[in-house]
């Protein structure tokens, strides 16, 4: 039996070797050496935005490294872009994918139609419909690579893009493209975008801010399938017995966008050309390109009390006068409460001395009632 046992003893070894290489395999896979190509920039760029089109299916993971202060109505914003964020996606196009967010407690999914999208949860069984509004706070499926990827390249200038070598993501080749704003009131230093040289879709991108190395986001595959997914995958109908709900919290802004008397906006601030954006009130602000953006909002007394708390307990809290501002990342924020007029946001990827001057270009948007 010894002797047996013995002669065992070496074939169960071979086993366990051949298990640790098959175990290891995807992080070996991905460390093999990929040979660039030279490819320019900007034909690299025209690549990526025109991946648009480019279905396919896959496994994402997003990384925030933002600890964005808000209050409880906005707490599904900060855990966005603050914490880990794994996701299962099937993308048949802008208007018809399927994105669900899986956690240790389930899963969430999120089928977006024509008219906007429903919001499923399992554990819950409860269904939520939001509509498709120009300023829909910002979910899920805005973090997958090839969405954002896309989104951040698209008005980028030629003069800000440069070539950054090649590797392997979720098993594919990947070319890489860094995108530095050229805006002194950026807060954002460089964006990497990592695009498939087979389809032209992003499939890493990572932020970095101007002062830490530890990236604001990261957000790539795991894995992806360049094919088409099945249309019954992607729609949804709640089922008899779901809870139904009506998404409430994107129309906090717009509501108070809309009570206000137009506001005669300049055309610049802090250096960034004001930009228009079909269907947002005209209570609302928008300024610069690209990365490098700043939204003026006016806000509801019931956010801009716990706003106005929240930014003061943070340690790096800048109060002067009737303003609080803090950076979070790449994230400025600054809620200014004049005493005779409605209070007011300022937040964008600009820094704290921008949001100040952007600040003082800025007419009140509106009289205390």
């Amino acid at each position: 039996m010894a002797s047996r046992a013995r002669a065992a003893a070496p074939r169960w070894a071979v086993v366990g070797v051949v298990v640790a290489v098959l175990a290891a395999l995807p992080a070996i896979v991905g460390a093999l050496p990929v040979t660039d190509e030279p490819v320019p920039a900007a034909e690299l760029r025209a690549a990526v935005l025109a991946s648009a089109g480019v279905q396919y299916s896959g496994y994402a993971e997003s990384a925030g490294g933002l600890a964005l202060p808000v209050t409880d109505q906005l707490d599904s914003v900060a855990d966005l872009f603050s914490d880990r964020t794994e996701m299962r996606v099937w993308w048949r196009g802008p208007d018809d994918h399927r994105v669900d967010v899986v956690t240790p407690a389930g899963e969430t999914g999120i089928h977006r139609d024509a008219r906007g999208t429903w919001t499923w949860e399992y554990e819950r069984a409860t269904a939520t419909r939001a509509a498709a509004t120009p300023l829909a706070l910002p979910a899920p499926p805005d973090l997958l690579p090839a969405t954002l990827g896309r989104r951040l390249l698209a008005e980028a200038a030629e003069g800000e893009l440069t070539r950054i070598g090649a590797r392997r993501i979720a098993g594919r080749d990947a070319l890489g493209l860094r995108a530095s704003p050229a805006e002194p009131a950026s807060a954002v230093r460089q964006v990497d975008v990592w695009v498939d040289r087979a389809s032209g879709l992003p499939v890493q991108v990572v932020v970095l801010g101007e002062t830490s190395e530890v990236p604001a986001l990261d957000t790539r595959f795991l894995d992806l399938e360049l094919s088409v997914p099945d249309a019954a995958t992607t729609a949804f109908a709640p089922p008899a017995d779901a809870r139904l709900r009506t998404a409430e919290e994107a129309e906090i802004v717009l509501e108070a966008g809309r009570r206000l008397a137009p506001v005669r906006f300049p055309p610049t601030v802090a250096g960034l050309p004001r930009r228009t954006l079909e269907g947002a009130p005209p209570g609302i602000g928008l300024y610069g390109r690209g990365v490098t953006l700043l939204a003026v909002a006016p806000v509801p007394w019931r956010l801009a009390d716990g706003l106005r708390r929240t930014l003061a307990q943070s340690p790096d809290a800048v109060t002067d006068g009737t303003s609080t501002r803090i950076a979070a990342g790449p994230v400025g924020l600054m809620l200014v409460d004049p005493r005779d007029a409605e209070p007011y946001l300022l937040v964008g990827t600009v820094t704290l001395d921008a949001l100040v001057e952007a600040a003082g270009q800025l007419p009140l948007p509106g009289r205390r009632r």
